[in-house]
């Protein structure tokens, strides 16, 4: 089979992402108020439950490159596609929290699949100067799944089963179109040299641990958003599932801008465009608390979480391409298996401070810490001087 084009790649790859991304695993936080008014659940079971798709997630993540490796990127990819169908469908059809529950988590191993697959496909596809431009398109599916959750709502008012079971028909549409257009297995190696794993040097392991320790912080702090903010807007500010939708139409096309990821590094750095990205983050979460009934300021707050959030999955994303160059479906497993560790401490956490304290204390308080590790981000992404996260590493 010929090749498909970076093109190509980009938009199916985009596809996948914003299926088992901005579907299957982002989705929930929106639908949330409109599921706890069908099936009862307390703030810290919600928060549970929120939790678990981060959970399978990095299970799914672990197992990824050996996936991709076994099953090649065609089939590696049908059967992530075929995990978020599956999730979706029980999520749509769920009586209670248990079956809502494993939708959930079903949905996780989705995403663990889909991005260290779309790795391998840029790499066997794209020529390297521009991988990492691929990579940030495909990155920035996500936010067009979530930015097409938000109609999907305004559609259907509160009807949430409607909008899960037309996810789930675009995940087979995803299944089918993977299933068709990727491309196979890499050409084996016949040398030993070619076949035995590149070793990986103190250095790539130092920075790659420096910009995890950063992603496992952004996925804390983002965690709450991510699970929470509608429910805030609907509970504390009074808004319809309509405003809702539009906060959550924002959030997608925000993080559009996370599409220019690898051409924001390459003009600004990733100390200065990490630290901006996160304190951005850390500022949504507070005008959000500030005023949870203003819909302007909420799609304000929607639009800068999206571009933010985006933007720094696009920096882990190519960062860790670049780091592991010679290993691409496992570049972006470390950076992406934190920020899921840090989302799965920071739902719960989340959970519990609303439920102890308020909304407001709790957006407040992550909105704290994210502009705390801004900071400290500045020092921690200088301190892999001379040259921090980039493609240098290939020439070791």
């Amino acid at each position: 089979m010929k090749h498909p084009t970076p093109l190509a790649i980009a938009t199916l790859g985009g596809g996948l992402i914003a299926v088992t991304y901005g579907l299957a695993r982002f989705m929930f936080g929106l639908i949330l108020p409109s599921i706890r008014a069908d099936i009862a659940m307390t703030s810290t079971l919600a928060g549970v439950i929120g939790a678990l798709p981060f959970v399978s997630f990095v299970l799914a993540i672990l197992a990824a490159p050996t996936v991709a490796r076994t099953l090649g990127v065609r089939w590696a990819a049908t059967v992530a596609a075929g995990f978020a169908l599956a999730g979706l469908a029980a999520i749509a059809n769920a009586p209670g929290p248990w079956v809502l529950a494993f939708g959930v988590l079903t949905c996780g191993i989705s995403t663990g699949l889909s991005t260290p697959v779309m790795a391998s496909a840029v790499n066997m596809t794209v020529r390297p100067a521009l991988q990492g431009r691929v990579n940030a398109a495909i990155n920035a599916g996500t936010s067009l799944g979530v930015a097409a959750a938000g109609p999907a709502v305004l559609w259907w008012a509160d009807a949430w089963r409607p909008v899960y079971l037309a996810a789930a028909g675009l995940a087979l549409l995803a299944l089918l179109a993977a299933a068709a257009k990727l491309p196979g297995r890499a050409p084996r190696p016949t040398d030993r040299a070619a076949i035995s794993q590149p070793r990986v040097s103190r250095r790539q392991w130092l920075d790659i641990t420096r910009m995890s320790i950063l992603a496992a912080a952004m996925g804390f702090v983002s965690a709450l958003y991510w699970v929470f903010a509608p429910d805030f807007a609907v509970q504390a500010g009074g808004l319809s599932s309509a405003g809702t939708a539009w906060m959550w139409l924002a959030v997608g096309v925000g993080g559009l801008a996370g599409g220019a990821a690898g051409d924001l590094v390459q003009r600004h750095g990733h100390a200065i465009s990490h630290a901006f990205a996160l304190a951005v983050l850390a500022a949504s979460l507070t005008l959000l608390a500030a005023d949870p009934s203003n819909v302007v300021l909420g799609l304000v707050s929607a639009a800068a979480f999206g571009g933010a959030y985006m933007t720094l999955t696009g920096l882990y994303l190519v960062g860790g391409t670049q780091i592991l160059a010679q290993r691409p479906a496992q570049g972006p497993v470390i950076p992406f298996l934190a920020i899921a560790c840090g989302q799965i401490a920071g739902s719960p956490v989340g959970g519990w401070l609303i439920s102890a304290h308020s909304y407001g204390a709790a957006f407040g308080a992550f909105a704290a810490v994210g502009l705390g590790i801004a900071l400290l981000s500045l020092w921690l992404v200088e301190a892999s001087a001379p040259k921090p996260w980039s493609a240098a590493y290939c020439e070791e």
